[in-house]
């Protein structure tokens, strides 16, 4: 079931160290992936959450033919390699689908299916004209191209800027080939579950939950953390995460003294979570200004984890054991949250599905700490020391 797939998220072209802005070179740097893969299932993963891939013009969201791969990462034959590779594994594999927007001199601004708009003032960026059938045409016939190749589904970038009625036309077709795919789109602010029914989305970005989580452990206010959980939507599967390739790094904000607490409640809350990569070694990075804006946040990767430094190696024995938790009550993905208690420096939650149920406990004060227990149960404890 897709829906309980943990992700692993990697932002593959500074990952696998190619350049973003020199798109002249060529590697067959996705091969770079093999000892990452046998990680992501040692780390408890079952997911790799992809971004760009595609031949694009410097980072990616700026895509000259989703068709293609893009020369600095391989070719068809190292897609192919991946797929292999992560079916053999029991991997699924989920691919970044930028259909907003695409760089301004991709063939389709010259002839005249988008163009007229910048994306959000990025004038290298033009959007799409969504409503002309070549446009819906195209993008079907590429969600399929790649789910046929072996993919399990699409994250649909800034799914919350195109036209709700593109979706359902373009997915509607879609799943008519391939019913059981998953579509997650990225949506930040606004009436998610509305959002989701509206462009029949299978699953959207929690980002209100993202922002309580580091939000309430920095500010040391619960309050925050139990406003979100109880909006979290009740029927509406989420992507959770507490880090991506667009935000600060959490280890930096903040610290690794709350960072387990992070995840626990990551890995205790109702969704499909994403561990976004290296946040499970304590990776930190802040987001800058400019063009290289992102680049603290999007790092290179060692060629191998036995190179990583031994600094992370504790942080990630605490995420194998939270995912551990995570995949024996897989049930939680579609369990419904409710607060029990919270004051400004503690907080307990518990979930159920009707049939099972888990309470996650969390205190800041006088050290932070977390216990999840299920019926008397100890399933975790952590506290600093």
């Amino acid at each position: 079931m897709l829906d309980r797939t943990i992700w692993w998220h990697v932002y593959p072209l500074a990952a696998l160290g190619a350049p973003i802005r020199d798109t002249k070179d060529a590697a067959h740097r996705l091969r770079g992936l093999e000892p990452w893969l046998d990680y992501l299932v040692e780390l408890g993963c079952n997911g790799l959450l992809l971004g760009p891939i595609f031949e694009s013009v410097t980072h990616g969201y700026d895509t000259l033919d989703h068709m293609r791969i893009d020369a600095r990462l391989g070719d068809d034959t190292d897609i192919d390699w991946l797929i292999n590779a992560c079916t053999t594994r029991g991997i699924n594999i989920m691919l970044d689908g930028v259909f907003n927007h695409v760089a301004r001199t991709h063939p389709w601004v010259e002839q005249g299916l988008a163009g007229d708009t910048d994306w959000e003032g990025h004038n290298e960026l033009a959007t799409l004209h969504h409503d002309e059938p070549a446009i819906r045409d195209a993008v079907v016939d590429i969600m399929c191209h790649w789910l046929r190749r072996g993919i399990a589904g699409w994250r649909l970038d800034v799914a919350y800027a195109v036209p709700p009625e593109f979706w359902r036309d373009v997915l509607a077709r879609v799943r008519e080939e391939f019913p059981d795919a998953m579509f997650l789109g990225e949506v930040i602010h606004g009436d998610y579950e509305e959002i989701a029914a509206a462009g029949t989305l299978d699953a959207v970005t929690q980002y209100e939950l993202w922002k309580a989580i580091w939000s309430s452990l920095v500010d040391a206010n619960f309050w925050e953390l139990a406003h979100a959980l109880e909006r979290h939507p009740a029927d509406l599967l989420t992507n959770t995460f507490i880090g991506n390739h667009d935000v600060d790094r959490i280890a930096s904000t903040v610290g690794t003294n709350k960072l387990v607490l992070a995840a626990a409640i990551l890995m205790t809350v109702p969704g499909m979570p994403s561990i976004y990569y290296g946040d499970e070694q304590g990776f930190t990075g802040t987001r800058g200004e400019g063009w290289s804006a992102d680049d603290a946040v999007r790092p290179a990767l060692p060629a191998t984890p036995a190179e990583l430094s031994p600094l992370g190696g504790w942080i990630f024995t605490e995420y194998q054991k939270l995912i551990g938790v995570r995949r024996r009550n897989a049930w939680l993905t579609r369990a419904r949250v409710e607060v029990l208690d919270k004051t400004n420096e503690t907080i307990s939650f518990t979930c159920t599905d009707g049939e099972h149920s888990l309470q996650t406990d969390l205190w800041l004060d006088p050290t932070p700490g977390v216990r999840i227990h299920a019926d008397g149960n100890e399933l975790y404890s952590w506290m600093l020391k």
